[in-house]
Formats: structure tokens, sequence, C-alpha cells
């Protein structure tokens, strides 16, 4: 079966900077539904399409079309009394908030880069934001989406 809209794709991959460095092994594989409800980068979804069961890929991404720019905005720097004592740097938490101008529940997942004793340092970047990355992939396996996942438009 070849990929294309409503197809429920499994992906075994691995993400590299430039530098060869690897980002993300994917220890699990990435299963997704394709035709265009964002669960994968866009430029991977359009590499994807047509491709069938043990074709691979290798994309290109710049920062802005996979993780992100760096944006320091999303770095806040927080009073140490506002947080419990056992409070450590690599801990991640989500903080949610309604958005103003739709009034969609959002959230944003912070990593603690910093605990000092006055202040802890937050940030809210994805950990690969700014990096350009290549994406290798091998479809794993490739089958039509049932009813109900093209309705909540999420495989399962």
């Amino acid at each position: 079966m070849k990929i294309s809209k409503n197809c429920v794709v499994t992906l075994t991959y691995r993400v590299v900077d430039k530098k060869g460095a690897i980002l993300d092994t994917g220890s699990e594989p990435l299963i997704y539904l394709h035709g265009g409800y964002k669960d994968v980068f866009e430029k991977v979804e359009r590499a994807l399409e047509g491709k069938s069961r043990g074709d691979d890929i290798e994309v290109g991404l710049t920062a802005k079309e996979s993780f992100g720019e760096y944006d320091e905005s999303l770095v806040l720097t927080q009073a140490r009394s506002e947080f419990d004592e056992h409070i450590h740097a690599g801990e991640e938490f989500e903080e949610i908030f309604e958005d103003e101008l739709t009034g969609e529940e959002e959230s944003i997942l912070y990593i603690v880069k910093e605990v000092t004793k006055e202040n802890v340092v937050l940030d809210g970047n994805h950990p690969f934001a700014g990096h350009d990355v290549t994406f290798y992939a091998t479809v794993a396996n490739v089958r039509q989406a049932t009813k109900d996942e093209i309705k909540e438009q999420y495989a399962r």
C-alpha cells in the first residue's frame, strides 16, 4: 500500500543535527495519520507521499520547518520561593493557559535549566529549537485509517 491521505503510517526514524550528532534516536516508532493533520513535519509528510513499506527518506529541515527558532521570550526566571524544595535542573512541567485570541486551552512544556538559591530558570523552547536537522526515516508500516481515526484526526 502506498502512503496517501488518511493512511496511518508507522516510521522508524532518527533526527540528526548539522554536525551529525543524533538528537533523537527514535527509540519508539513514530505513528501518525497522513494527510495534513499536522502530526509530522510538513516537509517530511510531503516526502513520504506515495512511499511504501520499506522505503527510506532523508529530509533536511531548517529550524523553522522543524522544532522552531529559539525564542528568548520563552526563557523565564522565577523566584526560587515559588517552587518546592525538590525542584532540579532537567525537570519538566506543563503550564496550561487560555489563548486570549481564540479562547482555546493551550500549554507550554517548560524544562528547568538552572536552580540557584534565589531563582529558577525555565525554558519553554523545544530542546531542539534553533537547530537545522536531517530527518531520516524508514516506512515500517502503512494501513488505511479507521473511520474513528479520521473523525478524531488522530492515529491510534
